[in-house]
């Protein structure tokens, strides 16, 4: 007899939707929307946006596919937010000379100046969370962990 042909009996009180860990997970996302959005109003960013900025304030000009990857987002969603991120006058959008199909996203003098701020950001959200930089760094890791291994179950 084999693992997979031992039934596991989840008891009842289990499958209630508070005792998911999809919802919590799911949930919590979206309490950190909420949470984010008034700090990012401050500066003028939706918290799409602000992630966009993290990863060019980190690399400062890349191709939007690049961008895109990091962040798990397609074209489609990405194209209007730095559409507004240009408007906004805080990244610039180039074709690549040496690829015409690329399209390199760089920040402005404005985009790289507003990087001060992501230290007030991540305060302001740390104490929203209630949560210490090693117990912050705790749930990132172990959330990190979760994400690889339901990636590497699909």
């Amino acid at each position: 007899m084999t693992d997979k042909d031992v039934k596991l009996t989840i008891p009842e009180e289990e499958k209630r939707l508070e005792r998911q860990l999809c919802f919590a997970v799911y949930a919590t996302a979206h309490a950190f929307t909420r949470a984010y959005k008034p700090i990012l109003d401050r500066v003028g960013l939706t918290y799409p946006q602000y992630l966009v900025m993290l990863v060019l304030w980190e690399k400062r000009r890349l191709p939007v596919k690049a961008i895109g990857e990091q962040l798990d987002l397609d074209s489609g969603t990405l194209s209007p937010l730095l559409k507004r991120l240009e408007q906004n006058g805080l990244i610039g959008r180039t074709r690549d000379p040496r690829d015409e199909r690329q399209v390199i996203v760089s920040l402005t003098e404005t985009g790289s100046a507003m990087k001060s701020e992501v230290d007030g950001i991540m305060t302001a959200i740390g104490d929203a969370a209630g949560c210490s930089m090693e117990e912050m760094g705790s749930l990132r890791e172990r959330l990190h962990q979760l994400r690889s291994n339901l990636t590497a179950a699909v």
